[in-house]
């Protein structure tokens, strides 16, 4: 009991609760508190002592926290009034909208809608008022409990009296409670300074609560539970309630007593980290402090530089003025070079005037000289010597601690998974810089009860990485984070791939055997094909109007599949004409190639949507080829009926990015995907009674090009300095 002070002091008054009231913030308040609270904010309040009826309601034996209480200014009075806060005689109902009352709770820093009628909806906390006075006995701070009226001296209280909410000395309590009346019936009680009713009541109706409304949270009587307010409310009585929150509140306090050796872990962890964070506090002011007294090591520095450079021009130019004035006071007519001049001309002797004459004639002509073209040897103005500073003071101005980086964007364009994940980001346009960034993975199961652990690749630098070993058929989730100075900034949102449904398969272009090198033309590379019709296509133009019978260029993998399951992916240009991907078989395609160029395969049926070569065989019999049909930035599919002109629409889908060819030979069927989403779009059998190629058909114009492996980006690969788990 002793340890729960603070549970039981009122956050207003600091003070332990005098008949509290429960908030709906769950949060209690002094009813005394409250109503001080309120009325500082500008709230008419009732009387918050105990009724007129009590013999504690005179003046004389009210709370004195009350009697020191402001009143507020009759103008103010009237002037809250007209605005519609409470209720005054002679106020006429719905002649002002109700105002709601709002509540700052000083516990949580929040305002509480108290609703129409204020402190008057909120229930009294009886069970706090209990815990109060069970905590007071045991600590024995219960002072006596004087008679509220005697004269004084005050005699100590012997008898309470509930009705009456009073205690009473015993003669008071005869004076009080006289025989022959009502109030001679009054049962005493203990003396006490909280009186409490015998059960909770409603603050509206006055009348013991019966039930509690689950919707609203709140204890009801029977009047309020036919209001309309509770209609289609789940209310369940409130013996159901006790005993479900009584089981709930029992079961947390046995965890946490049960938890009690964590706690206490804890709270040494949570010491700890206080120490930690005094020690690195003083550390960074250390630092900060030599970082700016360096700054100032190095301002009076280049002060000192510049006043030198500035006394050196000063004492330069002074020294010249000051020549210059000497030359000037040479010339004045009582100056001794003048008198020196008047004297030689005195001189009679020719050649010794000669010589000395000339000596100072080159003297008066340069003071001649100086006094025609007179000009101060030095500026006064030293404009020259001053300091833009704008820069460096807005550097100043900017200097801010650092900032973690911002979280990062992921680039979806970029961005795919093939043999391996190739991920690309980018930091927003105003977040600092990172020095290396964390990537972080899992694989997703919902099949699995718990989440996997998330794989880390650390020190990564650049924008992109490399992510490999992962499971085919299979959606990973990953995220990245910036790193700098300042530590780690926030993840970036999660994006999820999809892995293909079989191990890729590497091929190239084969270029030795059967293309038509006039109409094809493969990369050097041997990983991109483009078709050029040219001139054969305009000499076929006249057979299109007479028959179905096109030219068909064909081209196939250099690797051929024997067993198992492989996939690979194409993007085809969206501006080809009629193009066909998929497989066949080695030999089938051999015989294609010695068809002559400009006459159709017998095998090609164009009212059908794919080549499958059904026609050769029987109908139990799988086809040899399997192909796909692209045209015009459209996939053509057939769902296995001949296409028909007149529906062309509800058998065609958008051409994606790139369309990805699965071929399970064991199962003798080949699947083709949007290698974007890996949603299917087509599957049908094939047979697999010899190697099956790669095989890609073009009617008309088209290109299209391999997939790039993610382990051929030798550019793109980034540096990974560590791998670790993380829970």
């Amino acid at each position: 009991m002793k340890n729960m002070e603070r549970e039981l002091v009122c956050p207003v008054c600091k003070e332990m609760y005098k008949q509290p009231l429960a908030l709906p913030c769950t949060h209690n308040v002094c009813h005394v508190c409250a109503s001080e609270v309120l009325l500082q904010h500008g709230y008419l309040c009732c009387d918050p002592t105990s009724e007129p009826s009590s013999p504690a309601a005179t003046p004389a034996t009210r709370s004195p926290r009350l009697g020191r209480r402001a009143v507020p200014k009759p103008d103010r009075l009237d002037r809250l009034l007209k605005s519609g806060f409470g209720t005054y005689p002679g106020r006429k109902r719905g002649t002002v909208h109700p105002q709601t009352v709002t509540f700052p709770c000083p516990a949580c820093q929040r305002d509480v809608d108290l609703g129409e009628r204020g402190l008057g909806s909120l229930f009294r906390n009886l069970t706090l008022e209990r815990v109060v006075e069970r905590y007071r006995q045991t600590i024995n701070i219960s002072a006596a409990i004087m008679c509220q009226f005697c004269k004084p001296p005050q005699l100590e209280a012997t008898k309470g009296c509930t009705e009456c909410k009073s205690s009473f000395c015993n003669e008071c309590f005869k004076l009080y409670h006289p025989w022959g009346t009502q109030k001679a019936q009054h049962e005493p009680t203990p003396p006490t300074l909280t009186f409490r009713p015998k059960g909770l009541m409603c603050p509206e109706h006055k009348e013991e609560v019966t039930h509690y409304c689950k919707t609203c949270q709140r204890l009801v009587c029977q009047l309020c539970r036919v209001r309309r307010t509770h209609t289609s409310h789940k209310i369940t009585p409130v013996l159901s309630a006790y005993q479900a929150l009584r089981e709930k509140l029992t079961k947390s306090l046995a965890y946490i007593l049960s938890s009690q050796d964590t706690v206490q872990t804890q709270i040494a962890e949570l010491e700890e980290t206080v120490k930690h964070t005094e020690v690195n506090g003083l550390q960074a002011k250390e630092e900060v402090s030599q970082l700016i007294q360096g700054l100032c090591a190095m301002l009076e520095e280049k002060r000192a530089t510049l006043l030198q450079a500035i006394e050196e021009c000063q004492q330069e130019r002074l020294a010249s003025l000051h020549c210059q004035i000497q030359e000037h006071q040479a010339m004045l007519e009582n100056s001794g070079m003048v008198g020196y001049a008047q004297e030689v001309l005195k001189e009679t002797d020719h050649p010794c005037f000669v010589q000395a004459a000339k000596q100072l004639h080159n003297r008066i002509l340069r003071a001649t000289d100086s006094l025609q073209s007179f000009r101060p040897a030095a500026t006064a103005s030293f404009s020259h010597f001053q300091l833009d500073v704008s820069r460096e003071l807005k550097l100043l101005t900017d200097l801010a601690f650092i900032r973690a980086p911002e979280a990062p964007v992921i680039d979806t364009q970029r961005t795919y998974a093939y043999d391996q994940i190739f991920l690309c980001w980018r930091l927003p346009q105003h977040s600092p810089p990172a020095w290396h960034y964390t990537v972080e993975y899992r694989k997703t199961d919902a099949k699995a009860k718990g989440l996997k652990l998330w794989q880390r690749r650390e020190e990564v630098r650049g924008t992109s990485a490399l992510v490999e070993y992962l499971d085919t058929d299979s959606v990973y989730v990953l995220r990245v984070k910036g790193c700098n100075k300042a530590g780690f900034g926030e993840y970036s949102e999660d994006i999820y791939l999809h892995t293909p449904p079989a191990p890729v398969l590497n091929f190239f272009l084969d270029n030795r055997w059967g293309f038509n090198r006039d109409r094809l033309a493969i990369s050097k590379d041997q990983r991109a094909v483009r078709s050029v019709p040219g001139i054969p296509m305009l000499f076929a133009a006249e057979r299109l109007m007479t028959s179905c019978h096109l030219s068909i260029d064909l081209v196939i993998g250099d690797v051929a599949i024997t067993q198992g399951k492989s996939y690979w992916a194409c993007c085809v240009d969206p501006s080809s004409y009629l193009v066909k991907v998929g497989v066949g078989l080695e030999s089938k395609l051999q015989e294609w190639f010695q068809v002559p160029q400009d006459v159709v395969s017998p095998r090609y049926d164009p009212d059908s949507g794919h080549d499958s070569g059904a026609e050769d065989t029987t109908v139990e019999a799988p086809p040899p080829y399997a192909f796909l049909t692209i045209g015009m930035g459209k996939i053509l599919l057939s769902h296995g009926s001949a296409l028909t002109s007149r529906d062309p629409n509800g058998c065609t889908v958008p051409l994606p990015p790139r369309i990805g060819i699965c071929l399970d030979y064991e199962q003798g069927k080949v699947s083709f995907y949007d290698a974007v989403s890996f949603r299917e779009l087509w599957e049908c059998g094939v047979d697999c009674s010899g190697p099956v190629c790669p095989a890609f058909c073009f009617i008309g114009g088209g290109a299209l090009h391999l997939q790039e492996l993610v382990a051929n980006k030798q550019e793109r690969k980034v540096t990974i300095g560590g791998f670790a788990k993380l829970d």
